[in-house]
């Protein structure tokens, strides 16, 4: 036996969410053909008729694409810090699994030999609410990477989709529990039988010994002919991290901010002195899959990907993860 809620009841609770001050965030419509994960203005705006596959990532509400990590103010004989990060509780309603599940590799990096205060407070204040996922499309691969699409790793929360268009809940934490106190639930049984994804495409192990064995191949440069080195692949993964640290404002007053970055830029490892260890397309290219699959599980036991195929779908020339990993796997 499970709980269970209906559509009307769900938005519902989700405008009562809305008009408590909360922040809720989660799949909209922004164009014809394309969806955000995004704050939203109203629980009609959340899209939850149809499979969606948001292009950005829910990485945003704990990692922002741009975050003040203390201000200064400079006078005659002082100068002045301050905190300037705002924190705030934030719900993500809809997230895939794939999303979900970034958040908890993401938590080892800000927490490896430095612990990320302003991370850790902005994770502590993220509530995430998944959608079992009931469909796939040919860019999807998170039975790859150990996951599934009704995996529950790093949820606080799953919504499993009723053939009645309602959803079976599962409470996992006690802030989903507490967010739910006031829904209207019903107990039956479960719904439809949960969809079994994708079939397996690759081995990410082989991918990994492929990368530390190949340092040097031609089958990278093979495979960056036609990246133009956009940076659309790391920005929408859930995963990626890269970023810089600058000082905004001016002699007087400002931030010190953090900025996303990414590795498929060229300036990304230039050296003041001129020098760029990775100074091509195919140096770059071979890092990302190195990283994702070598680098990261050596140092903290975890793929660094969740087969959400974003980097494929938002790349102007169709490449990504997939098509260089299934090539590896299979010759």
């Amino acid at each position: 036996m499970s709980e269970q809620i209906s559509r009307d009841n769900l938005r519902t609770l989700v405008a009562g969410w809305l008009a408590a001050g909360k922040k809720v965030v989660g799949p909209v419509q922004v164009k014809p053909g394309m969806a955000l994960f995004a704050p939203l203005r109203s629980a009609d705006a959340l899209l939850l008729d149809r499979w969606v596959r948001p292009s950005n990532s829910i990485k945003e509400v704990v990692f922002p694409r741009h975050e003040a990590l203390y201000g200064y103010r400079i006078g005659k004989n002082s100068v002045e810090l301050f905190d300037a990060a705002v924190f705030e509780e934030q719900i993500v309603i809809g997230a895939h699994p794939c999303d979900a599940a970034s958040l908890p590799i993401l938590d080892k990096l800000f927490n490896w030999d430095f612990q990320d205060e302003i991370y850790n407070q902005r994770r502590a204040g993220v509530t995430v609410i998944s959608v079992a996922c009931t469909e796939s499309d040919d860019e999807c691969f998170c039975t790859s990477v150990g996951l599934s699409p009704s995996a529950e790793r790093g949820s606080d929360a799953m919504l499993l989709p009723r053939a009645d268009g309602g959803f079976d809940v599962r409470l996992l934490s006690d802030k989903a529990r507490g967010l739910f106190a006031e829904a209207k639930l019903a107990a039956g049984s479960d719904g439809q039988a949960a969809y079994a994804g994708p079939a397996s495409k690759f081995d990410p192990a082989q991918v990994g010994a492929f990368a530390k064995d190949h340092f040097e191949d031609p089958f990278w440069a093979e495979h960056a002919l036609a990246c133009v080195g956009c940076g659309a692949c790391a920005y929408t993964c859930p995963v990626c991290h890269c970023f810089d640290i600058v000082d905004e404002g001016n002699g007087r007053e400002g931030v010190r901010a953090r900025n996303w970055d990414a590795c498929q830029y060229g300036m990304f490892t230039l050296h003041a002195s001129g020098h760029n260890p990775r100074n091509n397309q195919a140096a770059r290219q071979r890092q990302r899959i190195y990283h994702k699959f070598y680098m990261y599980p050596e140092k903290f036991g975890e793929i660094l990907c969740t087969g959400c195929g974003n980097c494929a779908r938002n790349c102007p020339e169709g490449l990504g993860v997939l098509p260089v990993v299934t090539e590896v796997s299979h010759g």
